[in-house]
């Protein structure tokens, strides 16, 4: 393949992920996505990275306004502000969005030089780009401020590094994939596991993927071989050495302000008994509550529904249906290429991680953001696996013409992704407000609100707030009213039998039970409540 391939590649790609960004959405939709354009727009305007409100009450700061990121990780916000600095646009969500532009045709590009790298020809390559900037279940989420492309990038680029690390053994691939270990641990939590993965590979390399295959004569033999492990532990310390310094700023912007290097409340998801436990109210997903709620049943059944979800992700989002077989038949036919010893590596440790660790937040998201920077390895090896199943099957029928059926297979495969994306992509509707009716436009200007979704009131209507306590009963909202300056709670699509529908068990029914410290403040629309929090009323 020649220059002027990657050139024309480039050009295609830019086209087709400016369609992506900028004409699927233009605001956020859901909650992660108001929190990093939030926080985008508070450091474009000067306020730094801080938020005016909660969303979860794990690790919680003691009042608001609060610094930002104490759950997720800072690079999507980090990423729009800078789109918005470069074209002199505070709080412009197009501008925000440039950089998501520029990322996912690079991610596209990472794709076509996967597929020629693994593949060899402009067909291999051409097909795995496209794949990728088609996205199939992912294509709606590229252009969202949120995580799934930063972290596809940086992840996709470290799984890249650490392979041409593998195969040339130049320090400088190992230094550059700490560097974007740290960039993807930044954009998700579990970032971290690539600085795994990298060290595991070299490990694998010197003690399995070798000629002798003794693992246990190499370490015994230790003056044999000391050049090798001197040179693993070199390459080992180059990949922790640029992750650290590239993580060094935001550990001890973390130390200054919590006293740790990084939140520490994310490991509580491994003790969650379900999802909306990252909405309780005190937080409290421990050993013991894990233990008392369920025992040996609900860790056999949290981890069965994470497994279950973590393969329908795996066959659906990663494999876009059509590719999952054949990507690993691809990846079996070159599981000896050290390339690819990080990848798989990874990809065992990331759906363990997500499916057997951390099963709820794993299937409620985790699993599919991750699973970005697999996309382009996955897509170039199930081109290739495509090629390896016609292959076989021309041994045993003779008649086939293979390069033609190659040919016609990949048109096909890229057809049905096509056909996918469009229709996983949001269908044009109205734009309905959050909040009908304008009921909170006539509260004082700094009133705070207990709500769902603090994140959306706060991008709609820059009042702060906090978040429905979930597992909790109505008597500790003065509690929390008082200790964040909460003035009113509101309650949204409320049935005619007084149930808020979108509120946790035991506030739901406060519209039929009231208790004595909220005062019902009259509103035109029946399907919401508001109401004054008085925290020196008791029942």
């Amino acid at each position: 393949m020649t220059r002027r391939d990657h050139l024309i590649f480039v050009g295609v790609a830019l086209l087709i992920a400016g369609y992506m960004v900028y004409g699927v959405y233009n605001r956020p939709t859901y909650t992660d996505a108001y929190y990093y354009i939030n926080a985008a727009n508070r450091l474009s305007r000067g306020d730094g990275l801080t938020d005016e409100y909660l969303w979860t009450y794990i690790g919680a700061p003691d009042e608001l306004p609060a610094p930002s990121h104490l759950y997720w990780m800072p690079m999507p916000s980090l990423t729009a502000a800078f789109g918005m600095w470069l074209f002199n646009a505070p709080e412009d969500y197009r501008a925000a969005q440039f950089p998501y532009w520029l990322m996912l045709a690079l991610l596209g590009y990472t794709g076509f030089w996967l597929g020629a790298r693994l593949g060899g020809t402009r067909r291999h390559a051409w097909a795995a780009g496209l794949i990728v900037l088609f996205g199939g279940f992912f294509a709606r989420y590229w252009g969202v401020i949120e995580s799934f492309t930063p972290f596809g990038v940086f992840g996709a680029g470290c799984l890249v590094a650490l392979g041409r690390g593998m195969v040339t053994r130049q320090r400088w691939w190992f230094v550059l994939a700490g560097a974007l270990a740290a960039g993807a641990h930044l954009s998700r939590a579990d970032g971290l596991l690539f600085v795994i993965a990298g060290i595991a590979a070299l490990l694998w390399v010197f003690l399995f993927d070798r000629d002798e295959k003794k693992a246990l004569s190499l370490l015994l033999s230790f003056w044999k071989e000391r050049r090798e492990i001197i040179r693993i532990s070199g390459f080992t310390v180059s990949i922790i050495f640029a992750y650290v310094v590239v993580m060094s700023p935001w550990a001890v912007r973390n130390l200054q302000l919590i006293g740790s290097p990084l939140p520490v409340g994310g490991a509580q998801g491994i003790w969650y008994t379900e999802y909306n436990d990252i909405f309780a109210y005190p937080p409290d997903a421990t050993p013991q509550t894990f233990w008392q709620s369920g025992g040996w049943s609900l860790l056999l059944e949290s981890r069965w529904q994470g497994l279950s979800t973590g393969i329908g992700t795996f066959i659906a989002i990663e494999g876009v249906i059509v590719l999952a077989p054949l990507m690993l038949i691809g990846l079996w036919n070159r599981r000896r290429d050290p390339f690819l010893t990080p990848f798989w590596i990874y990809v065992v440790g990331l759906h363990l991680a997500m499916t057997l660790v951390f099963p709820f937040p794993g299937s409620r998201g985790g699993l599919f953001h991750s699973a970005t920077a697999l996309f382009p390895f996955w897509a170039a090896l199930g081109i290739v696996g495509l090629d390896d199943l016609v292959d076989w099957v021309v041994k045993r029928r003779r008649r086939w013409n293979p390069i033609q059926a190659k040919r016609v297979f990949t048109g096909a495969v890229l057809v049905i992704v096509l056909a996918l994306t469009i229709l996983s992509l949001p269908a044009p509707t109205p734009f309905v407000p959050p909040i009908p009716d304008a009921s909170l436009d006539d509260l004082p200007a700094d009133a705070r609100v207990m709500i769902n979704d603090p994140a959306q009131l706060y991008y709609w209507t820059g009042r702060g707030g906090v978040v429905l306590p979930d597992n909790a009963a109505p008597d500790v909202i003065p509690e929390i009213a008082a200790q964040y300056d909460i003035d009113y709670l509101f309650l949204e699509f409320v049935t005619e039998d007084g149930i808020a529908l979108a509120a946790p068990e035991g506030i739901a029914d406060i519209p039929a039970n009231t208790p004595a410290f909220l005062t019902e403040i009259p509103l035109d629309d029946d399907r919401v409540r508001l109401y004054r929090i008085d925290v020196d009323t008791t029942e």
